[in-house]
């Protein structure tokens, strides 16, 4: 697909306008956030700025570079979190404004470097082996840090910096004395955030909260000091070029040293999240991306915007998904999608002064309870143990250590579970080969029962090995190819011996595709794991009826034979 559609020249830009007053909230909430631990008046409009900057930069080149059509990228919860840790660590040993900003720009640089290197070293295709405990686990904590963060400006307060501070001196502070207009302003922005798509959905939730809460707060004589003040109109210069920066008594080798490291986290996870988006726009347009080509523009998106002073982003799922709601299907959206923003910079900046940091606390409250994973959490005790304890061991880490940390270790704890658990199914004389696709051509020995004339409504999925979180992707690939003319889908299930949580899911959703194009799916010869699976998390008989799974592949041909008899 070309960068410009003529066919969908309409849709792409209506898609990238609303993407980017979608995005325009965020960028502002994201960006002061990574500056919160920063104790000085200017903070909060250079961390707006950064964020716009960041936002408009990395979406336009990343679209332009990358390899997904429709993915809208930015600041992100993940990708802010660990550089509000990098800025407020180099303040607290320089003290300086302009450390903050050329540390920030260098780790902006060096994600971008190691992300131009990962996709040529095609690193792309081995997101899929994350575990979903691990993500989900990561997410959550992600989310909770958010929320925890948000909760001092919300009440008119500057947070802590680390998470335990931020849990143990709330009381404190808080007894200490609160501004109530803060509050009041921020929970308004919250209910309305929850609120008004239960009117409509055609306006976006985040930017009505962002106008009324704002207007609102003109009428409260608020301090200067809870809002966000007033962020510079204009073309961002480079770093090398900017204004007021002065590099007199920096200590180079802790600002390098700052840098390279959360660099690295943040190519690291910025990959993560980018292909994980790129994957939901794909099922969402029925397209397939360019896992290496997409990291290279991501890479190339972050260091232009390093070097602008923005903060580093990824693929942003709620701004991509309501740009391919809104149309968007070519690059050409996300680059109008960052024109919207380079235009707010340019020419109403000046606006954006009057908005009061506790209502994009309450946008980023939002932002942080939509991350945190509920369904995972709510499964914890169907799911098998070491899912959970993986989950709750990447959640704590991620919480009260660090993110790359928590990643790391969740993932050597997932493979070494993993390993066991194969090793003990194969002991056991289980298959372990891979996902086969149906071949029409060669039928099981047992399928010779069907009823001839209702062959051409039927189609078989025969399943060979485990669905785990290394197969999924395979395994969606061959449940694609269920035709969308069946009426019946038998999924064989003899040879799959195993599923843990990834496959589960990946499982669901495959059934709920079939049945959402009226096709009936019945079930064959499913393994006691899998059985286990399926009754505890009440896929069976929820969503597919106990009648309509069978022991053994007779059984469901004399079940279609009274079918057809009906």
């Amino acid at each position: 697909m070309a960068i410009l559609s003529k066919q969908n020249l309409k849709g792409d830009i209506f898609g990238g306008i609303t993407a980017g007053i979608v995005a325009l909230p965020l960028a502002l909430a994201f960006g002061i956030q990574a500056f919160g631990g920063i104790d000085d008046p200017s903070a909060s409009s250079m961390g707006a700025l950064a964020g716009l900057v960041g936002a408009a930069f990395l979406g336009f080149f990343a679209s332009l570079f990358g390899g997904t059509h429709s993915q809208i990228s930015g600041p992100t919860g993940p990708m802010t979190v660990i550089t509000a840790a990098l800025i407020s660590g180099v303040w607290a040993s320089q003290h300086s404004m302009s450390a903050v900003l050329i540390s920030m720009s260098l780790a902006g640089i060096f994600c971008g470097l190691f992300q131009i290197l990962f996709g040529i070293l095609k690193i792309g295709k081995y997101v899929r082996y994350i575990p979903y405990p691990v993500l989900s686990g990561f997410m959550s904590g992600i989310g909770v840090i958010i929320i925890l963060q948000q909760l001092y400006p919300l009440v008119g307060l500057k947070s802590p910096v680390l998470v335990v501070d931020m849990i143990t001196q709330l009381p404190q502070r808080v007894a200490a004395g609160v501004s109530v207009t803060s509050l009041l302003l921020g929970l308004g922005t919250i209910a309305i955030i929850t609120l008004f798509p239960l009117i409509t959905k055609k306006i976006p939730a985040t930017l009505v909260a962002l106008i009324v809460m704002t207007v609102v707060s003109l009428f409260c004589n608020m301090d200067e000091k809870l809002l966000i003040g007033s962020i510079p109109s204009g073309f961002p210069m480079p770093i090398f070029a900017k204004s007021g920066l002065s590099l007199a008594g920096l200590d180079w080798g802790v600002i390098l040293k700052a840098s390279i490291i959360p660099g690295l986290t943040l190519a690291g996870l910025g990959s993560i999240d980018t292909l994980l988006t790129s994957v939901v726009a794909d099922n969402i347009t029925k397209t397939h991306h360019n896992s290496n080509r997409e990291l290279v523009g991501q890479g190339i998106g972050n260091i232009i915007s390093g070097l602008f002073c923005g903060i580093a982003g990824a693929g942003a799922t709620m701004r991509t998904v309501v740009n391919v709601k809104s149309g968007g299907r070519t690059q050409l959206s996300g680059m109008t999608h960052s024109l919207i923003l380079f235009a707010i910079l340019l020419g109403l900046g000046g606006l954006v002064r009057y908005v009061p940091l506790s209502v994009l606390a309450g946008i980023l409250i939002t932002v942080g309870w939509g991350i945190i994973d509920f369904k995972g959490f709510k499964d914890l005790l169907k799911i098998p143990k070491a899912d959970a304890v993986v989950l709750i061991i990447v959640f704590l880490l991620t919480v009260f250590v660090d993110l790359l940390t928590a990643v790391g270790i969740g993932m050597v704890i997932a493979c070494v579970l993993f390993m066991k658990r194969a090793s003990d199914l194969v002991e056991g004389g289980y298959s372990s080969s891979e996902l086969t696709n149906f071949d029409k051509e060669s039928p099981w020995s047992d399928e010779g029962g069907i009823p001839d004339d209702m062959r051409h409504r039927i189609y078989i999925q025969r399943l060979n090995g485990p669905i785990f979180f290394g197969t999924i992707t395979k395994f969606q690939s061959v449940m694609d190819d269920v035709p969308a003319d069946a009426k019946i889908v038998i999924i064989r299930m003899r040879l799959v011996s195993f599923m843990d949580q990834s496959g589960l899911y990946a499982m669901e959703t495959a059934i709920k595709e079939i049945q959402s194009r009226g096709a009936m799916v019945l079930m064959t010869i499913i393994q006691p794991q899998p059985m286990y699976m399926l009754t505890k998390m009440k896929v069976i008989p929820e969503l597919v009826p106990e009648d309509h799974t069978f022991k053994t592949f007779e059984e469901c041909t004399d079940f279609l034979s009274e079918l057809n008899h009906k």
